[in-house]
């Protein structure tokens, strides 16, 4: 488990990094930010054989939380302004 933990944690930027390129390149609704997320991390969960000794399933599962996490991470440190619902 503390395996899984630290690759997620190295990911984590790696993968919010990727999440902003395609944000910038594909016009997309903000509704599938965390969509695209999941895929990257799983995409880079697969891929990171070089760094990481995990089988492939833990691997995955590590891809996912990172890139779930990343669009928590990006939501904390965005700026936002005004309230919660429209019109209250």
């Amino acid at each position: 488990m503390t395996d899984i933990l630290i690759l997620t944690s190295v990911l984590v930027p790696v993968i919010a990094g990727l999440v902003e390129v395609v944000k910038k390149a594909v016009n997309m609704k903000v509704n599938f930010i965390p969509v695209v997320a999941l895929l990257i991390g799983l995409l880079i969960g697969f891929l990171a054989v070089p760094i990481s000794e995990l089988d492939t399933v833990m691997r995955l599962w590590a891809g996912g939380h990172a890139g779930l996490a990343s669009v928590g991470l990006f939501e904390v440190v965005k700026q936002r302004e005004g309230i919660t619902k429209e019109g209250e």
